[in-house]
């Protein structure tokens, strides 16, 4: 026979020990995630990171970005010296058979016998000399079109080689620019985990610093102390320098080299590129433009290497500080050269 006996109830002090372990399980997982979650200051260090990384990232780029423009370059004026060496041994060649073609006409018979058999001796040493001369230009013929040959086939190797290398390096640029972007997803991400409050905060942060250069900007150098390192090395240098003054307040754009947007080594490249000096894309190529100097050599208008790999440069503006782009979602401005790690300066021309 079945059991109908109602099931025993819990009493209540088992469900106030039952209650109280639930409420201490949530509140412990509570503040583990709590515990989890990075500070303002460590986002705001993690962030920084993120730029710094894809700044090098940048600078790799524009490198790669800068090969793919020569081999561009070299391999049009590859096609095209082709296309033109090619009509070059067209015309030899239809010379070769025009020359071949008189020969047949002026030689059927052996010569000593048409010597004999001709009413007229005089002409047919003329018409003999005239043969001499087609075999000659025939040999120098038969020598250009061999060399002609041998040089387009050369070109042509050279520029399925660069073809090759060409589009290896797009594909690289590709990859290049999917880090970047990647590193600076990742950074926005990690800022939208900060309260609204905090994003301001940081946002504020950062437009004192703009603000206050825009400000130095607009004074000049009436305000500041005179200091041994006040006057620019060069003419060129000073040109560059006031150049880049005119574009504080310009964003910084991954790979932009002007003129309403920069990265570190556009800026530097522009900024030059005004005083008549040509300076290569990238921040390490720039790094052996010119001297090197120390800093306490330094001039405004030198340029200034940071970081060991020397992914970030700008222009040396005096006074212990550094005339830049700086970072994704900053603008060009002046800056203590001691927020970076400076590594030495380069004087150009």
């Amino acid at each position: 026979m079945a059991s109908h006996r109602r099931p025993k109830q819990p009493n209540r002090a088992r469900i106030t020990v039952l209650t109280a372990t639930a409420a201490a399980a949530v509140a412990m997982t509570s503040q583990s995630a709590q515990a989890d979650e990075p500070s303002k200051e460590e986002v705001k260090s993690q962030v920084d990171k993120l730029y710094e990384d894809a700044e090098a990232a940048t600078e790799t780029y524009n490198g790669a970005k800068e090969k793919q423009t020569k081999l561009q370059k070299q391999v049009s004026t590859l096609q095209d010296s082709v296309a033109s060496g090619q009509g070059d041994l067209n015309k030899l060649r239809n010379g070769l058979g025009s020359m071949a073609t008189a020969q047949y006409r002026s030689g059927g018979i052996d010569p000593s016998l048409q010597l004999f058999l001709s009413s007229d001796p005089d002409g047919y040493l003329d018409k003999a000399a005239t043969l001499d001369q087609l075999s000659t230009k025939q040999t120098e013929a038969l020598s250009k079109i061999k060399s002609k040959q041998r040089s387009l086939a050369q070109q042509r190797t050279e520029a399925k080689g660069k073809l090759t290398d060409l589009a290896e390096t797009r594909k690289g640029l590709g990859e290049k620019k999917k880090k970047i972007q990647g590193k600076l997803s990742k950074a926005q991400t990690l800022l939208n985990t900060l309260s609204a409050k905090e994003r301001a905060a940081l946002a504020e942060k950062e437009e004192r610093a703009n603000r206050a250069s825009s400000e130095r900007a607009e004074l000049g150098d009436k305000k500041e102390e005179k200091t041994p390192d006040s006057a620019p090395t060069s003419g060129r240098a000073g040109a560059a320098l006031a150049a880049a003054k005119g574009k504080v307040g310009a964003p910084y754009v991954w790979s932009a080299t002007g003129p309403n947007s920069f990265d570190c080594s556009g800026l530097t490249s522009w900024a030059y590129g005004q005083a008549g000096v040509s300076l290569p894309r990238t921040s390490q190529a720039q790094a052996s433009s010119g001297t090197q100097v120390s800093r306490s050599a330094l001039q405004p208008g030198d340029l200034v290497l940071f970081y060991g790999d020397l992914h970030h440069i700008g222009l040396y503006a005096g006074n212990g500080q550094v005339l830049h782009a700086p970072k994704p979602g900053a603008n060009v401005r002046f800056e203590s050269m001691d927020n970076m790690p400076f590594q030495y300066g380069v004087r150009v021309g």
